[in-house]
C-alpha cells in the first residue's frame, strides 16, 4: 500500500540502534546510512528511513509491521526494549482488535509507535 514511510528524529545513533535491533526479528535490515539519515527495510529495498530534525517535536507517527509469527512479535519486543524502546503494549491477542490480532507496541526514542502484528 505504500512505498516508503520517513520519520523525523532527534538522535540519529538511538534511533538506528533501536530499529536495527526491533525490526530484525521481521526481516527488516539497516540499508544505508550517514550522519542525517538511515534507511531500513527487505535486503535491498528500503522502505522506512529515518531523517535527522532540529526542530520543535511533533505528535508522533503510528507504524504497524507485518510479523511472520507470533514468536518474531515477541522477539521484536524484547530486542526493541533493549536497545532503548519504550513498552507502549506488551505482546499479546488483541481481541478487541480481531480474534487473532496478536501484537506489540513499542515507543521509539522520539516517541513514535512502532507496532509488529502478526494475524495467525
Amino acid at each position: 500500500m505504500y512505498d516508503h514511510i520517513g520519520l523525523k528524529v532527534k538522535d540519529i545513533e538511538a534511533s538506528v540502534r533501536f530499529y536495527a535491533a526491533a525490526l530484525a526479528p521481521l526481516g527488516h535490515v539497516l540499508c544505508a546510512r550517514d550522519e542525517a539519515y538511515a534507511s531500513f527495510g527487505p535486503e535491498g529495498a528500503p522502505a522506512l528511513y529515518l531523517q535527522v530534525d532540529h526542530g520543535p517535536r511533533g505528535p508522533g507517527a503510528h507504524i504497524a509491521l507485518r510479523a511472520a509469527d507470533h514468536a518474531a512479535v515477541d522477539r521484536f519486543y524484547r530486542e526493541g526494549l533493549a536497545a532503548g524502546g519504550r513498552d507502549n503494549g506488551k505482546p499479546g491477542v488483541r481481541a478487541d482488535y480481531a480474534p487473532t490480532y496478536y501484537a506489540a507496541f513499542l515507543h521509539d526514542p522520539d516517541g513514535n509507535n512502532l507496532e509488529a502484528v502478526c494475524m495467525k
